[in-house]
């Protein structure tokens, strides 16, 4: 079954582009980044930007988006069955040419390998802009490979660009 997408979080500050590879069916069902409960992306932007689950989404979002943060996917639609990246099947990519000339993002995050190696494989090629990129550990619960601590710490990077 082809699956859409996620629109993209904007607000008038850009400075940093959060990318997952393509939201699971929790955020797909409800709508909203990161959605399923034992993701650790809404409490590491607690830490960041002091935005986290304890707020309503709109509220989150908002928060994000005054701080300069914006979400998106690099993929807009694909095949898939679960939520996992490994089944990722006719994938499709979001038009990055044409956001980035949009908006001016400093630097991308990947929300994990996935995301960074979908983007590197099929966006860059095609790429008009250059732009500082960084890939992160996910925050996905199926990333069991470290531990949460480490995860916080890597993550602390985003810090710096905002």
């Amino acid at each position: 079954m082809k699956l859409k997408g996620l629109q993209p979080i904007v607000g008038s500050r850009t400075d940093v582009l959060i990318l997952g590879s393509f939201p699971g069916e929790m955020s797909l069902r409800k709508q909203e980044y990161y959605a399923h409960p034992r993701n650790l992306f809404w409490d590491i932007m607690e830490c960041i930007v002091g935005t986290g689950r304890n707020k309503d989404y709109p509220s989150r979002i908002q928060h994000l988006k005054n701080s300069g943060i914006c979400l998106w996917d690099v993929l807009k639609s694909c095949n898939r069955d679960g939520s996992l990246d490994t089944r990722i099947r006719n994938g499709h990519v979001n038009n990055f040419n044409s956001f980035l000339s949009k908006h001016k993002v400093r630097v991308i995050f990947f929300n994990g390998k996935k995301s960074a190696e979908a983007f590197n494989r099929n966006v860059v090629p095609g790429l008009k802009y250059s732009i500082n990129s960084h890939a992160l550990p996910s925050t996905s619960p199926a990333n069991t490979r470290m531990t949460k601590e480490e995860k916080f710490r890597r993550w602390c990077l985003v810090k710096k660009y905002l």
